[in-house]
């Protein structure tokens, strides 16, 4: 029996390595496109244009100032989080890897073109082209740190604990299209954050709860036993909260 093809397209970082990690170890993953990051400066402009320089200004300052002051408060409790979710942060192989300036480079259609892989693994990129997810004839799939379609876009659980909205707080894994966090989904579970948690660490616990989910996606997949089933009735795109939204639900919600 020929050995089934899998490719990760991703973004470089602590959730890229967990995955490959974890899938690899079941199903072995053939090749790691690895994107660079978005330059700052185009990915300001394009926000400020979306949301307003008010609103992008405030999301800046959340990320300078609290989410360091979180992950410098956080050290010890991500440490505890590794080992007891198991995640392996560790670099993945640079003999598997290749560098590309964007996901949607011609160049990752080359590739994918002439791996014909059986099966795709998106991980933390930016929105993938039409152009790219037509490609190649094979399915592309998605973990979504929060409950689809209600909590599309970024920190799920931030955002329902915020809203009060505990049985929403979880992780998603879903086919990709050419949406935000749109395609059908094929599982779903929810992560339940203790009082030592906060913004920064409630990403881990997500992932921890979505790889067991991806890997079974994984075996569906290239076992052609996919099924999709129906998400939430709502759907909404979250953005990252302004300084003054977290400080806000902070004090009066408690929501860290």
């Amino acid at each position: 029996m020929t050995e089934k093809k899998i490719v990760m397209l991703c973004g470089k970082g602590f959730s890229t390595n967990a995955v490959y990690h974890a899938i690899n170890a079941v199903y072995p993953i053939t090749k790691v496109v690895i994107e660079e990051k978005v330059n700052t400066k185009e990915f300001l402009k394009r926000r400020i244009k979306k949301l307003g320089f008010i609103t992008v200004a405030g999301q800046v300052m959340f990320q300078a100032i609290v989410v360091r002051m979180l992950d410098a408060a956080s050290k010890k409790r991500k440490v505890q989080l590794l080992n007891e979710l198991q995640l392996d942060s560790s670099d993945i192989p640079a003999t598997v890897v290749s560098h590309v300036p964007s996901i949607n480079d011609e160049a990752v259609i080359t590739l994918l073109q002439q791996m014909q892989p059986d099966l795709v693994i998106v991980n933390g990129t930016r929105i993938i082209s039409k152009k790219v997810l037509g490609s190649v004839q094979c399915r592309f799939i998605n973990t979504h740190a929060g409950i689809t379609p209600r909590y599309r876009g970024v920190h799920g659980t931030y955002w329902a604990l915020v809203n009060k909205d505990a049985e929403n707080s979880g992780v998603t894994v879903h086919l990709v299209d050419a949406g935000i966090d749109t395609g059908s989904v094929l599982y779903q579970a929810v992560v339940k954050p203790s009082a030592k948690d906060n913004f920064v660490t409630y990403p881990m616990l997500q992932l921890a709860a979505g790889i067991p989910l991806l890997k079974q996606a994984v075996a569906d997949a290239l076992g052609n036993t996919i099924s999709t089933r129906k998400g939430t009735e709502d759907s909404r795109l979250w953005s990252h909260p302004t300084i003054w939204q977290y400080l806000y639900n902070r004090i009066f919600k408690q929501v860290k």
